[in-house]
């Protein structure tokens, strides 16, 4: 995702697009036998100089945004959330539009020069070639300003790679949650912004000899019930569900976190009835203040206890999930966002 987010370029405006275009095909003078052979191979480079610069600047759009072939996954699920996935598809079906017309426009006038040995209709096919290569970009105007704006999106999306197996931290906060997730990775876990929720989500990675894992925090999204969010918290953590392989949920008995087991029971629930297809490890904290009677695994971030027990359980599962993945790439060649 990183490498993909770099290779997206700046989007020029139309009025910017237009200027490259016309100032390059300014600067070039072709000189040949006689005054009309001069201005017909001028009129010739300049405009295929200008529209070489607007095709190649559009395609280069096309090719380097990301596409979203494939639904139901995390980053498409993310991107439409963020940007709208349809509107997004019809930016970069503008963008190709345009392009495809502007190759065509580009063919058509250097035929037309090329017939003609008339200074004056010349210069007419210019101008005309100008005009209407001015007019394809400003029909698509709208279309640059948003795919800039998707740009600068898709920067601040998480640097989350969705193909690599992930545990996800839930439960209320202050339960212990990133003392868990620094535990367990292997550097010290980043902090990385995500939207709809100003706190940022925590990425640890843990190194397996050659393989790599990545367990993820997510504040403000998995630690209250879902029906008290709005639709569009809803729909994120319904994305998170297409990234969750395993899920650790962190229950404090001592309620020193300032909810009750029975509200955070609920909340388990909750989560339970929306990953129906994850499995959930339930774990107590601080067990250095209060154990229970139930057969969670119990867990202190303050003695260490249960923690290097829980870190090669987890570990143990997510080799399991990237056996299962490595079994299933064979038969799914599709990637999930291509460069």
């Amino acid at each position: 995702m990183a490498g993909m987010k770099n290779s997206i370029p700046t989007v020029l405006t139309a009025e910017e697009l237009m200027d490259k275009a016309f100032r390059r095909a300014s600067k070039i003078s072709k000189k040949g036998s006689d005054a009309l052979d001069t201005k017909k191979k001028t009129t010739l480079a300049r405009i295929t100089a200008s529209g070489d610069i607007v095709v190649t600047t559009l395609v280069g759009y096309i090719q380097r945004f990301p596409r979203m072939e494939k639904q139901d996954d995390f980053f498409p699920e993310l991107v439409n959330l963020v940007i709208g996935t349809d509107r997004y598809k019809k930016s970069l079906g503008a963008i190709n539009w345009a392009a495809g017309k502007v190759e065509l426009l580009k063919n058509q006038s250097l035929r037309e020069v090329r017939r003609t040995k008339d200074p004056s209709i010349i210069e007419s096919i210019k101008k005309g070639f100008y005009g209407r290569l001015g007019s394809y970009i400003n029909q698509i105007s709208d279309e640059l300003l948003f795919l800039q704006d998707a740009k600068n999106k898709f920067r601040d999306l998480p640097t989350i790679d969705p193909k690599t197996p992930t545990a996800v931290v839930a439960g209320f906060p202050n339960v212990g949650k990133s003392s868990l997730v620094t535990y367990i990775s292997t550097a010290a876990p980043e902090i990385a912004p995500y939207p709809f929720t100003t706190k940022g989500i925590t990425i640890g990675h843990i190194e397996d000899g050659w393989r790599k894992f990545q367990i993820v925090d997510t504040p403000g999204l998995l630690d209250r019930d879902f029906n008290d969010r709005n639709d569009i918290e809803k729909q994120a953590v319904l994305a998170l569900r297409y990234l969750t392989d395993i899920m650790i949920f962190i229950l404090d008995p001592s309620e020193s976190c300032g909810y009750s087991m029975a509200v955070q029971t609920k909340l388990l629930e909750n989560i339970r009835s929306n990953f129906t297809d994850v499995p959930i490890v339930v774990v107590e904290s601080k067990c250095d203040v209060m154990v229970t009677e139930g057969e969670a695994r119990r867990i202190s971030s303050v003695t260490g206890e249960g923690m290097e027990a829980l870190k090669t359980e987890l570990v143990g599962m997510l080799r399991e999930v990237f056996r299962q993945k490595a079994l299933e790439t064979p038969l799914d060649t599709e990637t999930d966002i291509e460069e």
